[in-house]
């Protein structure tokens, strides 16, 4: 009987992803179809399919589809009111010839932003000024979703919270976890320059390859040197660096902090004088880095901070009529996102037909989700006994990680990964498995919040992304096996 459940869940899976990956299905309908009968091939009763997964499930994502709306609300604002345009032209006056320049810039900016940061509604604030600069150089659409899912995805894997699983779950040092970290960052960030290269080609650019293998190596050797040399201080040295690193950001935090409640007395003075209010001022341009600062550095709630920006946005460049486009500005924005708002629906419930609901102790399967318990003893199996058979299963499986399947962090992946050390696996090797595979999940995935809004904003299909990114991917997932292999078998 279990044979037959993970035969038809693996043919459910498979026959669902492959109809997502050609596009002969919509991801719309297919995601819903697939929460629906994972669950019921698992042993989950029809009603409690229809309760626990499809109806709870479209709750699962609320946070992430309401900060996408508020998100929308402004980048529509951002364009009537002609500031979107603004970045346009700043882009392009500083870019000249340099598209390839522009694009490693902010990609080197996402990296540095997504190091601290984290969610929908900090890649919805980021997007807002880097996209419009990137389309201003004549970077394509799906090239500009592209450089800003590396982004995040090199960012997050020098981000510290992303480690508490390996630190934590594996009970890995610190150590282990940073040299590992580094190693995936530089293999991301080397595929990332041959990504931007590659597409900036095919985008019509010309291309200086000496160039930009000259300005990639010196970059790289500035970061390995910094590196090394940080590893290199004594315990006092690195103590007496974090007290001066701390200072400066708490006088760079208060100042900055200052500098917002400014622009928001200039910005309401600014209503009361005798001025043509229809020239573009400058400080109208602070509306998408004021909600950015008050997430970075405040820690303020992203829907609040999305509604500090709409206000400040409206003041700013307020003219005769302008109460009119900011309530068209609303009614827009929620309506230009609900096909990626109409996704997410379907992502939450695959994310409760595949971990179960967030309320599973209240239910009848408080002793453990039917899918979960299913797969735990196929997967306790197929431990690799040596490097080889390593890197040669997990590289074929990888695509696993796509639409929430076994090999997603964010899908089973936790659960994996505690599957996989009580049986015996080298805990340093699941973490390099989790990185390696991982980068699949954080680019390339369809059912990422991030790629659903992106692609909508940049208007085009999600699955287009899948396949522009994904020889990229999983040629990082490869290598990282590899490397994974030698320094932990």
């Amino acid at each position: 009987m279990e044979i037959l459940q993970l035969s038809l869940l693996l043919l459910v899976f498979l026959v669902l992803a492959i109809a997502m990956f050609l596009r002969k299905i919509p991801a719309l309908l297919a995601l819903p179809i697939m929460a629906f009968l994972i669950p019921i091939i698992s042993g989950v009763s029809v009603t409690d399919t229809i309760q626990l997964v499809l109806g709870q499930g479209t709750l699962r994502l609320a946070e992430a589809y309401t900060i996408a709306i508020f998100g929308s609300m402004l980048s529509i604002l951002l364009q009537k009111t002609g500031i979107a345009e603004g970045f346009i032209k700043i882009g392009a006056e500083l870019s000249g010839d340099k598209p390839f320049i522009i694009t490693m810039i902010m990609l080197i900016l996402i990296i540095l932003l997504f190091t601290t940061l984290g969610g929908l509604g900090a890649i919805i604030m980021v997007s807002t000024i880097v996209l419009p600069i990137l389309a201003s150089v004549g970077v394509g659409p799906v090239t500009i979703v592209g450089v800003f899912l590396f982004g995040i995805s090199i960012g997050g894997i020098l981000n510290v919270g992303n480690w508490v699983l390996y630190t934590t779950v594996l009970s890995l040092p610190i150590e282990t976890v940073r040299s590992f970290a580094m190693i995936m960052f530089l293999l991301t960030f080397v595929t990332a320059i041959l990504y931007i290269t590659v597409q900036l080609y095919r985008d019509g650019h010309e291309i200086n390859f000496k160039k930009i293998i000259i300005y990639s190596v010196g970059f790289l050797a500035v970061i390995a040197m910094g590196y090394f040399i940080y590893n290199y201080l004594s315990p006092y040295k690195k103590w007496q660096l974090g007290i001066y690193l701390k200072s400066t950001g708490l006088i760079l935090k208060y100042s900055i902090g200052i500098g917002i409640m400014l622009l928001y007395v200039l910005s309401i003075i600014r209503l009361f004088l005798k001025e043509d209010t229809k020239k573009r001022n400058w400080i109208s341009f602070f509306t998408p880095v004021i909600p950015l600062f008050l997430i970075l550095l405040f820690d303020m709630n992203f829907i609040a901070a999305f509604i500090c920006g709409l206000i400040y946005g409206f003041l700013s460049t307020y003219t005769k009529g302008s109460l009119n486009v900011f309530t068209r500005s609303i009614l827009e924005g929620g309506g230009v996102v609900m096909p990626a708002v109409a996704l997410m629906l379907g992502i939450g419930m695959l994310l409760n037909a595949v971990m179960g609901p967030a309320n599973l102790a209240q239910t009848a399967y408080s002793a453990g989700w039917p899918v979960l318990l299913l797969l735990k003893p196929v997967l306790a199996q197929i431990v690799p006994s040596s490097g080889l058979i390593y890197v040669l299963l997990f590289t074929a499986a990888a695509p696993l990680a796509l639409y929430r399947g076994p090999l997603n962090v964010w899908g089973m992946g936790y659960g994996i990964a505690a599957i996989f050390l009580a049986s015996g696996m080298n805990p340093g090797a699941i973490m390099g498995l989790l990185m390696a595979v991982g980068q699949i999940q954080g680019i390339s995935d369809p059912t990422n919040t991030q790629n659903v809004w992106l692609a909508n904003e940049v208007r085009v299909d999600v699955q287009k992304i899948l396949w522009n990114t994904i020889i990229y991917t999983w040629g990082i997932a490869l290598i990282g096996l590899i490397l994974s292999s030698f320094v932990f078998y």
